[in-house]
């Protein structure tokens, strides 16, 4: 159907044809953002370009800054000012947003960075897809922290998993990165878009009182409330280590592992409500396949192939979280399967994460390719080895 809006600036419940980058955007419409800021990049740049279009009809702010530095910081900005707020790039971009990542971790900063991947390192590939870029996700910044990563593999999970990100993010108070690739981020396909007050949208907490902190609580992995410059709260804001009222404490061994221990508690200690994945595991597979993002469509498939022409039973665990890693799902694979193949885009980074948590009790083994795609047939040529 063609695009409709509704009178508060929704796009129009119903089924359209469409990018998977529209509708990245789009989900962070319907999930409440209202501020972007960013700088054009392939294959991420059409993001930016709608909302260019369309935040000013929900009467958002959309900038385009000098680099991707000062978009992240700008972010920061916005976000303590009270916005939902959103920034998306690729691999070089993603390099120089990471030290005000960092900063929007140790300030548990609410944010959404979509980075829609390309071959690397450096400028590489700008049209082709790749997955190289999870590990920095994870490990992007100095210091010790916790990161959520959503992968999503179809235009639908472009528009589903960025709400889910920014939920995320309004929950633990902290940066959500999307792991998304050129093939969904220029993948055309069906996307459904249901009525807005059926979408589940989280806000941050607020504080209650004006005494109330807002870096720390009792708990050890809580999540304090997060007041917006300007509403009457002394608000002290710094990436120095500080204690529960932000007061800068840079010498205090004891003040910063608690603050660290508790960043990283938030996210650790509430995996099973984080990690989002999809699984099929049927009966007598000997063979597990796990996959992420756009790879997970040719795991499907070969899956399926395995089951309809070999009448072999393939189980598949497909990641839309990738961080925090789900090593209780691995292992449950391993104790289930002898071998476990796993298919990405890069010379052997998530397969690492799967050895790790295996420990010998399944053989883990590897498909990788730099660029382009991995086939159902390059899973399936793998699988036949072990048959």
């Amino acid at each position: 159907m063609p695009l409709k809006f509704t009178q508060d600036g929704f796009l129009a419940p119903g089924i359209y044809f469409e990018q998977g980058d529209f509708a990245c955007a789009e989900g962070a419409i319907s999930a409440g953002l209202r501020f972007f800021a960013g700088y054009p990049i392939t294959p991420a740049s059409e993001i930016a370009e709608w909302l260019a279009y369309r935040l000013p009809m929900r009467g958002g702010v959309f900038i385009q800054m000098e680099d991707e530095i000062a978009s992240v910081a700008s972010l920061i900005g916005a976000s303590w000012a009270g916005a939902k707020v959103m920034t998306a790039t690729s691999g070089p971009g993603f390099s120089l947003m990471q030290e005000n990542i960092g900063l929007g971790y140790m300030t548990e900063t609410p944010m959404v960075i979509v980075d829609v991947q390309r071959a690397g390192p450096s400028t590489g590939q700008a049209t082709k897809p790749a997955q190289g870029d999870i590990m920095q996700m994870r490990w992007g910044t100095h210091g010790d922290y916790a990161s959520i990563v959503v992968a999503p593999n179809s235009v639908q999970e472009m528009f589903d998993l960025t709400i889910y990100a920014f939920n995320l993010a309004e929950e633990y108070r902290m940066p959500v990165i999307i792991a998304a690739d050129e093939i969904v981020g220029h993948l055309r396909e069906r996307l459904e878009i249901p009525p807005h007050d059926e979408i589940k949208i989280v806000n941050r907490k607020k504080p209650k009182s004006f005494d109330e902190p807002i870096f720390g609580c009792e708990s050890d992995c809580c999540v304090p409330p997060m007041p917006a410059v300007g509403e009457g709260f002394n608000v002290l804001v710094t990436g120095s280590t500080h204690n529960e009222y932000g007061y800068r404490k840079t010498t205090d061994e004891e003040v910063h592992r608690k603050l660290v221990q508790r960043l990283i508690n938030k996210v650790e200690k509430n995996k099973k409500k984080i990690i989002a994945y999809d699984y099929n595991w049927p009966e007598h597979a000997s063979v597990g396949v796990i996959s992420f993002g756009s790879i997970s469509r040719s795991a499907y498939t070969a899956a399926k192939i395995a089951k309809d022409e070999f009448n072999k039973n393939v189980a598949h665990l497909r990641l839309k979280t990738i961080w925090p890693f789900p090593d209780e799902l691995v292992v449950e694979m391993a104790e289930l399967v002898d071998y476990i193949f796993v298919p990405e885009l890069n010379l052997g980074k998530l397969v690492r994460e799967v050895k790790k948590a295996v420990e010998g009790r399944a053989k883990v083994l590897s498909i990788s390719r730099l660029s382009g795609i991995v086939t159902p047939q390059d899973i399936l040529s793998n699988l036949k080895r072990v048959w």
